[in-house]
């Protein structure tokens, strides 16, 4: 492989006239980080893959772990502070008053809760509807816990199809079957951020068929300006749905384990069924610092924010300079881009990693992490539509960012 030409811009560089927590951390200091995203490839690489983000923590958080080291405050978990700082937090940030607190249960982490509260709604062999492309785990975990995955294709501007979700519930729903409608909202990978009307069609469509709703809103704190987050149990028919939420993707927390399941109205006896033991897997300091980052963390989000938007501005302009023939629609939440790669001709061969190991990078992901060094996340495993596609993470320093891009653009114009 001939290694890019190097470029006028160093990675390790924050921007000057930016003050917001993506431009605090230079490539040295997050190389020396062990967690996955920095560790999986080698130091050539530029990792733009895995929904981790390159931030320091936000200070009230450092604090409030800190105190509880101080006084070895590291036992089980106990009470509702978690709960109470999320209903706080969506009512001053969205409006929204209808979190009950005693409808709320604290689970390991937003995937381990989805599959706990399908346990509740759902038997083996019952179906499973997700939004395809959207985020890997909803098939595996899904998959590895007897339910059959259906899915709904997302329609070509990106968001929810009424006709295909209503055709996927008709076939989730055949013969007898019980049936879940998992989402993604915001949705990953696309970062659309369904709006109130969507999400009222949602909920009407699920009545009528008899489909029971689990929205994942993990992603919710990160609504970009331009945009704004509705979640799911504020609409009108989502009285017996659940949702999935955390301070894991905001306040980069992914490695402090906890969540919070949150029942709609007519689903709270069914979240009292949860097993007793669920509540023992959140780590207490996760759940510390879940609820100082609800509670006190949001000046700090903020400052985020304006970076992210910043960022995606950037993005935009380094793929027209570098990348014209990729295609991205502009995310209105998340940190993550949906590149589309397909006019670059490269094949979704999905090939190995070794002898009988499928490898979770193929088609234009496989070529931008051998000739450009960029590491980002395979659209094939995304499930239907994501072939020839490739999701980019734009948490990152900008300096970053333009390193990657141009990287990019050369490996292009290499081919």
């Amino acid at each position: 492989m001939t290694e890019p030409e190097p470029t006028r811009h160093n990675p390790s560089a924050a921007e000057p006239h930016r003050t917001d927590p993506l431009t605090r951390l230079t490539l040295e200091q997050l190389r020396r980080r062990t967690s996955m995203k920095w560790r999986t490839h080698p130091e050539d690489v530029l990792p733009l893959w895995v929904a981790e983000m390159d931030v320091p923590l936000a200070a009230p958080v450092v604090e409030a772990l800190h105190s509880a080291l101080d006084l070895g405050d590291t036992g089980y978990p106990f009470g509702t502070a978690y709960a109470e700082a999320l209903a706080a937090f969506a009512q001053e940030r969205w409006g929204w008053d209808g979190l009950r607190v005693e409808h709320t249960a604290i689970v390991p982490d937003v995937m381990l809760g989805i599959v706990e509260v399908l346990r509740l709604i759902t038997d083996p062999g019952d179906a499973v509807v997700v939004c395809s492309p959207v985020y890997p785990p909803f098939y595996a975990f899904v998959g590895h816990d007897a339910r059959e995955v259906v899915e709904a294709r997302l329609g070509p501007d990106l968001r929810i199809d009424p006709r295909a979700l209503e055709d996927a519930f008709v076939r989730a729903r055949r013969g007898g079957r019980r049936a879940a409608f998992l989402m993604s909202n915001p949705h990953n990978p696309t970062g659309v951020v369904h709006t109130r009307g969507e999400l009222e069609a949602v909920a009407a469509l699920a009545r009528r068929h008899g489909v029971r709703v689990v929205s994942d809103e993990i992603h919710a704190p990160l609504v970009l300006p331009g945009a704004i987050f509705t979640p799911f149990l504020s609409v009108p028919g989502a009285e017996n749905a659940f949702m999935l939420a955390s301070a894991s993707k905001a306040w980069n927390l992914a490695g402090l384990k906890a969540a919070v399941a949150v029942a709609g109205p007519e689903a709270a006896d069914e979240l009292r069924l949860l097993p007793e033991e669920v509540g023992h897997g959140p780590s207490h300091l996760g759940v510390i610092a879940h609820t100082a980052a609800f509670r006190e963390g949001g000046d700090w989000l903020d400052e985020l924010l304006l970076g992210l938007d910043a960022n995606r501005r950037l993005l935009g302009e380094l793929i027209a300079e570098h990348l014209p023939e990729v295609g991205c629609r502009r995310p209105e939440g998340t940190y993550l881009a949906w590149l589309d790669c397909r006019r670059l001709g490269l094949h979704d061969d999905h090939g190995t990693d070794g002898p009988g190991v499928v490898s979770d990078v193929a088609g234009p992901a496989r070529m931008f992490l051998d000739k450009a060094r960029v590491a980002l996340s395979s659209g094939h495993v995304f499930g239907s539509g994501g072939e020839g596609h490739v999701r980019l993470n734009f948490a990152t320093p900008p300096a970053i960012l333009r390193e990657a891009l141009t990287r990019m653009g050369q490996a292009v114009r290499d081919l």
